[in-house]
């Protein structure tokens, strides 16, 4: 007995891309501003307490928040770029999106 091949799954339209790369965009807005918020708190408040352990604590807490925070930044602002330009290369006439 010949087993069928599994059914193709259907291509993405260049909506989908363009509303990935825009929802992108707004979550990569939402990180460079909660990046900036706590680069000013952290600039205006730095962490200073009398014990060692409290300091380091405390200055591990401000570096993975922020580290954490521009990550994001980065990440969101990757696939925003990727999706656009994804978006522009499916406006091309006769190109058609690399299958995978």
């Amino acid at each position: 007995m010949a087993e069928t091949p599994p059914p193709k799954a259907p291509e993405p339209s260049r909506l989908s891309y363009l509303s990935g790369g825009l929802t992108s965009a707004l979550f990569c807005a939402v990180a460079v501003f909660l990046t900036q918020r706590l680069l000013g708190y952290y600039a205006n408040h730095p962490p200073h307490y009398s014990q060692q352990v409290a300091q380091s604590i405390a200055t591990a807490m401000k570096t993975l928040l922020v580290g954490s925070a521009s990550l994001a930044c980065f990440s969101f602002g990757l696939t925003t770029l990727g999706l656009l330009l994804l978006f522009l290369r499916s406006l091309l006439p006769g190109r058609k999106p690399a299958q995978g």
